[in-house]
This record gives C-alpha cells, structure tokens and sequence, in this order.
C-alpha cells in the first residue's frame, strides 16, 4: 500500500515534536519545510563595484515557483523562474530590496539589503569542501557530483551556496599568465566553474603562499624566478611547522598571477592556506584579488599549532574569515575545543570579517576513507549550533551524495541557519558557567537574543539562563529553534534537561 504524503509529512511532524534523546538513533527534530513559498538566506549581499553579481534566492516551497523583487538597482535582473540576480553595480551604493517568492499555494516574501563597496562577505559563507571526504585525491568530476547532489537534495533552498575545491588539483605553473594550471585530473577546469554557476552555486578553490601546499601540490611563491619547482623538493614533513623549505614562503611571488587566473576562471572564493599567518602575506593576496576583477571571497587557513590571537586586529581587514583552531576531525574534544574557546576572538567578529573554527564534521566523512562520523546525534547537534552561534563560516565536509534524512535535516532548519546569517554579525560569548553546563548567547538584529544551554557533562543535566545575565527584565517568550516551537513565555529564567554532551539552542524575545 502507498503512503500518502499527507500522511508522510504527519508522520515527520510527529517525529520532529518528540522528546530529545541521545540514543545511537539519531532522532531528526527539524519539521519538515512547509509547501508554501519561504525565502531564507541572508538578509545582508556586499559586492565590489563593477564587478560580476551572482545570488540565487534561496526558497522552500512547491515547484514551480516564481520570483520577483522590488527595488531591485540598475544592472542588476532577476530571472523570474530561476530566482538568479545577475548582473553588476557600476557605482557604490546600498539598496533595500523585497524579494518575493509565490507558487500555487501562497506568497513569501524577505527584505534583502544589497551594498556595493568594499565589503563583501558581509555574512559568513556556507557551503562545501572537498577535503574532508575526498583530500588531495579530488577530481572535477567529484566536484561536479557534489554540485549537482547540492541542488538535487535541496541545499540550495536553504542558502547553502559555495562549491569549494581543496588541495589537490594543482598541476604545474604556466598558460599566459604563468599561473598554477590544474592537474589532468581537471580538463576543463573553466567549464567547471561555468556549470557550477549553471545550478545557482557558486565555486571556491584552493592556494598556499608557500612554495608547496601541505598536500606537497606546487604553491604561490619559488625559488625560482620563473615559479618552476621541483617535486622531489617537497619531503618535509608539512606537520612539523618547522618554517622549513618548501612549506615557507620563498623569494618570488606570483599572487598577482594566480589571482588573475582564478578570476578568469569565475571563482568566487579563495581558501589561502599557510601557518603561521602573518599581516603582509594575507594583505599581498587581498590586494591581487581586489585587483582580479570579481568579487571574490577570501578565506585563511590554516591556523594550526600558531596563534594568530596576536596578530588578528591587523590581519582582519583583509580578510573574510580566519581559522581560530588546528583541524577538527570528528572527535568530542576536537568540538569542545574549536567550540568553546572562542570568547578571546569575538571582538574581530563583525559582517565581512569572521571566525572560523573549520568545518562542519557530520554526515560521511573521512578525508578519502569514508565513515559515518564518530560524533553522536547529540554532539552533531552542538557542533552546528555553537558554529552558527559563534557566527561562523558554515562548510560541510561530508560526501554530498549520500546525505542521511538526519543529516539533511542538520543542515536544512532555517531558523538555526538564520542566526549564523544574522545580520549584525556578533559573535556568542559564554555568559555563564556552571560545572559541567555552560550557556552560550549572541545578539541579533531584532533586538532578540539567541542562547545555547549546553551539557558537556556524561549525564543529562538542568541548565539554566537568567535574563538578568542577558539584562532582559520582562517576561521572555522562548522558541525552541530546533523544533521550530514556542516553549513558552517565562519570568525570571529558563530551564531545560539537556542531553551528554548536547545542546538547546533558543532564541528568546520579549513577551509584549
């Protein structure tokens, strides 16, 4: 006998209201998204004057659906059926915009704010890497998999946006520009880009200003004038951070050059990887990507076993995000780690400018040996809440095509995503701690506040967040944003029984 979907989406409801558990069962708390037109996604678009513009409104709702927009500037278009704005702004300006989603069953709308200057980046990306399934054995046809999987499963509709090629694909210096070219394992690398754009997405690659990259792939400077590099050079051990050749940065320089190739290539977004971080390397490749001609997103890694603390208020303002940690692998103490040491950092966090913890370990993952990851359901809960409390760039790492229905539902609740894209751009910071329990709580735009009670005890546990810490003094409503339910409206404080190592993650406004 068929299930009726009806019934099917009854039946998910249900399963989405049930008590949290910590089962080895993941239990999925995210409704399913209604058949009504929503629009998600940030609410918050910079772009550099002159520039190409590429956004492709992200909307849950039966197909098909068309869009519109009000306000939108000169040299932009929208293209009604796909929900794509293409185009460029000649001049620098800021805009406010409605955009407008409807189907047959009803109408969504969404304020949009465009900025043209020199800010881009103004929330943190979200997207994906190769890295933590494929490592430096990637192909472009893994890449491509990955893209159309992104737009099959629905990513899409939810402002999951970059497709991001790690280590890997480097081959040997030369074509016109005597940029990095790709490996044979990437024929057609433009063309690649190309259909990226084709599905609304958007492409990100990957450098080193070091002589090899830590996957021992040719980098962005030589001891060579003309770039040239021997392979047999690179047998160092990469881990030891030891500032030793090739995993230094040497005489000669070919920022300019690698940054006009990826810009004629159509990437959208660079991950420059090196440690430790220092001012003038990441300034050299800001400017040669500001004088690309795109608009591209700069992103730094790795900050490893250096701190780049000491050097971040002058290295930020080039910058879209930086790496605050080593790796995380999936591991507990890999999460608590990145997670929860983060309150040194929140005073650089601001639109354009991000801290980055590093990817998002659920679903398949492996680094080219695949395995569902090690973290429980509970801890898969707290990694991506405290990310979008911590106002972080959002990339998974798993193997796309084989998404489970818990995974998918991670990363699919627009309510938890809507406060990593909030557009004021704070980060969280502890605001109390008790033993084992902690309470996390980030600002947002509204007025209203976003707070994590976190368990990282072995034992189900009471948490507890007294308005006063937050200086809130009437009655709050809390919203429960994993279920997508109110909880209530409470004096005082607010309580609730967490989970081992889990997380509730709430936004709390006042009750008038």
């Amino acid at each position: 006998m068929q299930t009726s979907p009806l019934l099917l989406r009854l039946c998910l409801l249900l399963v989405a209201a049930a008590p949290f558990r910590s089962a080895a069962d993941p239990q999925i708390l995210t409704p399913p998204s209604p058949l009504t037109p929503a629009i998600h996604g940030p609410k918050l678009f910079g772009v550099r004057p002159g520039t190409p513009f590429l956004y492709s409104i992200p909307a849950t709702g039966q197909r098909p659906m068309q869009f519109s927009a009000e306000g939108l500037p000169q040299g932009l278009q929208l293209d009604p059926t796909t929900g794509r704005i293409t185009g460029s702004l000649a001049q620098a300006g800021t805009w406010q915009i409605t955009l407008h989603a409807t189907n047959a069953l009803g109408a969504g709308a969404r304020p949009f704010k465009v900025i043209a200057g020199d800010e881009i980046g103004l929330t943190p990306a979200m997207g994906w890497n190769t890295f933590d399934t494929y490592g430096v054995r990637v192909t472009q046809a893994n890449i491509l998999a990955a893209a159309h999987a992104m737009v099959d499963d629905g990513l899409d509709q939810h402002g999951w946006t970059y497709i991001t090629c790690d280590d890997g694909w480097q081959g040997a210096r030369g074509g016109p520009l005597n940029a990095i070219q790709p490996n044979p394992g990437f024929p057609d690398i433009a063309g690649m880009v190309a259909e990226i754009h084709g599905l609304g997405l958007k492409a990100g690659i990957y450098s080193t200003p070091w002589v090899t990259s830590y996957g021992r792939r040719i980098g962005g400077s030589s001891q060579n004038a003309d770039g040239s590099w021997d392979p047999s050079f690179a047998k160092a051990n990469p881990h030891d951070h030891s500032q030793k050749f090739p995993f230094a940065i040497a005489q000669y320089h070919f920022a300019s050059q690698d940054a006009k190739q990826i810009a004629q290539w159509g990437f959208d977004y660079l991950k420059y990887d090196w440690a430790p971080i220092h001012a003038p390397d990441a300034k050299e490749m800001y400017d040669a990507l500001r004088a690309s001609g795109r608009s591209i997103v700069f992103s730094l890694s790795n900050n490893g076993l250096y701190t780049l603390l000491g050097e971040i208020e002058g290295v930020s303002p080039y910058a879209n995000s930086w790496r605050t940690t080593d790796d995380v692998h999936d591991k507990w103490a890999h999460i608590t780690n990145s997670a929860f040491g983060e309150d040194p950092w929140a005073q650089y966090a601001r639109p354009g400018h991000f801290n980055d913890p590093d990817m998002l370990v659920l679903g398949v993952i492996g680094w080219g040996h695949p395995h569902p990851t090690h973290l429980t359901p509970d801890e898969q809960y707290t990694q991506i809440s405290m990310w979008c409390l911590l106002s972080a760039p959002l990339i998974l790492g798993c193997d796309l095509q084989k998404l489970s229905p818990f995974t998918r539902s991670l990363v699919t609740n627009d309510e938890v995503l809507d406060i990593d894209q909030d557009s004021l751009g704070k980060q969280a910071t502890c605001v109390s701690k008790s033993g084992d329990t902690c309470v996390y709580a980030k600002p947002l735009e509204d007025g209203t506040w976003a707070v994590g009670l976190v368990n990282l005890g072995e034992t189900p546990t009471t948490v507890t967040v007294n308005w006063a810490t937050l200086r809130l003094a009437a009655p709050q409503v809390v919203r429960d944003l994993w279920r997508q339910k109110d909880a209530g409206t409470f004096n005082g404080q607010y309580s609730a029984q967490v989970a081992p190592h889990g997380i509730q993650l709430v936004r709390v406004t006042p009750a008038h």
